[in-house]
């Protein structure tokens, strides 16, 4: 079957949790079928990227992707003239309609295209194929209401208010569109089908991993936490923040020589601030290669308050048999059974108790580094969650009949 697969980002290195997300599925994919990879690409991306991604796929084709302040407030311009979606609209570039009508006109129609988050969705609407999937990391109409929801009143909650509600209609709209929407947990089904309206088929396909060799050894010298994620990401930072203010001087007060270390590329000033004020915190920034540092970590922290989707981060820790204390938002939609694959805590004093138990109980920490790693190899393996690619590749797709698809509001697609 020839694939064409649309991405955001260039899904390698495995240096962030969508880049996880999507290796997983195109390595699949490309390991059953013929796959043209159709992606965005940065100045910064690794150069490896390229050759690699090559060695897997039938082809790969880029179109860079710039942003800056001055871009993004022309995009919110146009987003306040025409109720359009401000996310979606910064994603829009002539360029990437243009590469795909090449392709088209080169290789003729494809047997199915993948879209690969909702960013690209409107450029799927395009291709001429068999089979429709849209694969969603988060519902973001969904993530966006929870990050608003922690916000002070002011431009920047009344802004993000306005952006999830557009949202919520353009993820409706494109639920008419796909023959297939890929959704990574129960939750993120349920609300998306809150408001899809429509006869597209919501599948849930967790997010998939590599599980490797086994757990990777590691040895702490002290009480040492770490926290991994993409520091520019709002909801990583709140969580770090509202951890090293609220719930890391608890923890210190008992275990003066603990450490924490924050790893994750573009951290704003005010967490980089934080190593400035106590001597025990460690902010790196990007690390091409995180693996000294989980070697000498003793616990993974993931105290998300605003998330949709799944972490990476965290099925990555438990293959390679790293603690995580984690809150509830943090763990949603992975089978994890809490106290024994990881615990859970939503409070400072919670969190930072749970924290304490796994720096000072090596039982108790051995025990939940066993059970993460056989969770992992048993659930969250990609070559066994990614066969249900397989019944939806080969399935018929549904007779769609809907004002959407006959004449009713048109899209970026039609508009871009």
């Amino acid at each position: 079957m020839r694939v064409l697969m649309l991405t955001q980002v260039l899904p390698y290195p495995l240096d962030s949790g969508p880049k996880f997300k999507t290796y997983h599925v195109l390595r699949y994919l490309a390991e059953r079928h013929e796959v043209t990879l159709v992606s965005f690409a940065r100045d910064d991306d690794d150069p490896r990227a390229l050759s690699h991604l090559k060695s897997l796929c039938q082809a790969v084709h880029t179109v860079p992707m710039t942003r800056s302040p001055v871009q993004d407030t022309g995009y919110m311009l146009v987003s306040l003239a025409t109720n359009r979606p401000f996310l979606m609209l910064r994603d829009e570039r002539p360029a990437m309609r243009s590469l795909i009508r090449q392709l088209i006109a080169e290789n003729g129609p494809f047997d199915a295209v993948h879209a690969d988050q909702l960013n690209m969705a409107a450029y799927a609407l395009g291709v001429p194929a068999a089979r429709r999937v849209l694969d969603e990391h988060n519902v973001l109409w969904a993530l966006c209401r929870r990050i608003c929801a922690t916000l002070p009143q002011g431009p920047k909650r009344w802004a993000l208010e306005r952006e999830w509600r557009l949202l919520r209609r353009y993820e409706r709209e494109m639920s008419y569109r796909f023959d297939a929407i890929l959704t990574v947990s129960e939750a993120d089904r349920a609300m998306l089908a809150e408001v899809a309206d429509g006869p597209a088929r919501i599948e849930i396909m967790p997010i998939a991993i590599d599980p490797g060799a086994g757990i990777l050894p590691r040895h702490p010298d002290g009480p040492h936490i770490l926290h991994l994620g993409t520091m520019f990401w709002p909801p990583n930072s709140d969580g770090v923040l509202w951890f090293a203010h609220q719930v890391y001087p608890h923890i210190r007060a008992r275990l003066p020589e603990v450490r924490f270390s924050i790893v994750g590329a573009d951290p704003p000033p005010e967490v980089r601030a934080l190593a400035a004020e106590d001597a025990s915190i460690t902010v790196t920034g990007y690390l091409a290669d995180a693996e000294p540092v989980i070697r000498c970590s003793s616990l993974l922290i993931v105290p998300l308050r605003a998330g949709s989707g799944m972490r990476v981060k965290i099925l990555n820790a438990l293959a390679q048999g790293l603690p995580v204390v984690t809150t509830t938002i943090g763990c949603e939609g992975i089978a994890v059974v809490a106290g024994r694959d990881l615990l859970v805590a939503d409070t400072p004093e919670e969190f930072a108790q749970a924290a304490l138990r796994v720096l000072t109980d090596e039982t108790l920490a051995r025990t939940l580094s066993q059970n993460g790693r056989r969770l992992v190899e048993q659930v969250y393996d990609y070559r066994v969650v990614c066969r249900q690619l397989d019944d939806i590749y080969s399935s018929q797709p549904p007779a769609v009949s809907s004002p959407l698809l006959t004449g009713g509001p048109q899209l970026m697609a039609e508009n871009g």
